[in-house]
């Protein structure tokens, strides 16, 4: 595997617990040890040019065991304005197309869901030239008939998360910017998705209500039942802010759903583990891989959704990548 190094700017100010220092990589200091905060960019520099060999059209942000995809890779070690993403970018082709893949807890899993720099890993999307996010993912169903191995393509999400950062334009010098995000997936990438995992014979649901929480941990029976009782689908800890953040870029964003379980208040719901939900999506991780392929495969070469136009007619006071 090759190895590229990105930098995308200096950084010159050292500052406390931020939001911006909670999207960097520094671990928690330990308790009675000098506490060393990275350097965090005190402006956002200005977007650089990569070379050509260093670009791809789609984005994969999924799992660390994903990238086995791919051909020909190089391994990218980019910084952002909001510090480095989770883990370099492993760039390579998959189906004739130029594909960035982005473990987002990190290769060795160091980032808990509210850990994730959200920021960081969609803006180094960007930066690569990627258009399309393509977002696999386990998550819990809130509904009887969703068992496990169903793969559901949500069209809508409700964000139940207390922490995260959600936008690029959060004050001096960007400004104020409302984009719709009404309708939160692409429509586009999810109705290729949504074709090609019914070809393929999976039980799959091509719409549904995602509900992000916090996390880590998962919910408590009565949290559960007042999701299920909202008409919710799914619950998950990672499509928010990922989401949001791709619309703000002008990314199509779509999320593949693996169910590996029933959630705890769900009839027919267990208590819920760490350790069954990864032999489930262990159990299907191959399945979903060649999914991923073939959807890779057919995602439109051109993009004619509302996704890449997010911006249009508002002043952002960033210059984006």
């Amino acid at each position: 595997m090759d190895r590229i190094e990105v930098l995308s700017g200096e950084r010159s100010t050292v500052l406390p617990m931020t939001t911006t220092a909670v999207e960097s990589q520094t671990p928690p200091p330990v308790i009675g040890e000098p506490i060393v905060v990275e350097p965090v960019a005190a402006t956002r520099p200005a977007p650089i040019a990569l070379a050509g060999e260093a670009r791809a059209e789609i984005g994969v942000i999924g799992g660390s065991g994903f990238y086995a995809f791919l051909d020909d890779v190089t391994e990218l070690d980019i910084d952002t304005p909001y510090g480095k993403p989770s883990d370099p970018i492993v760039l390579g082709t998959a189906a004739g197309r130029r594909v960035a893949f982005l473990p987002r807890h990190g290769g060795d899993h160091r980032f808990p869901p509210h850990r994730i720099p959200f920021r960081a890993n969609l803006w180094a999307m960007r930066m690569l030239g990627v258009g399309q996010v393509l977002g696999p993912c386990a998550v819990g169903s809130l509904r009887a008939e969703l068992g496990p191995g169903t793969l559901v393509i949500p069209d809508q999400l409700v964000d139940r998360t207390v922490s995260r950062v959600q936008t690029y334009y959060d004050g001096p010098p960007a400004k104020v910017v409302h984009v719709s995000f009404a309708d939160p997936f692409c429509p586009a990438g999810r109705a290729a998705a949504t074709q090609v995992a019914s070809q393929a014979g999976w039980s799959v649901a091509e719409d549904g209500t995602l509900v992000v929480v916090e996390g880590p941990r998962f919910s408590t029976r009565s949290e559960s039942r007042w999701y299920s009782s909202q008409g919710w689908s799914i619950i998950g800890m990672t499509a928010h802010p990922e989401a949001i953040l791709a619309r703000e870029l002008e990314l199509c964003f779509t999320t593949l759903a693996l169910v590996t379980d029933h959630d705890a208040g769900v009839e027919g719901g267990e208590v819920v583990s760490h350790a069954e939900v990864l032999r489930v999506f262990g159990e299907n991780v191959t399945q979903l891989r060649t999914l991923l392929l073939d959807v890779i495969a057919a995602m439109p070469t051109e993009r004619t959704c509302d996704c890449g136009r997010a911006l249009d007619g508002l002043e952002t006071g960033i210059e984006l990548p």
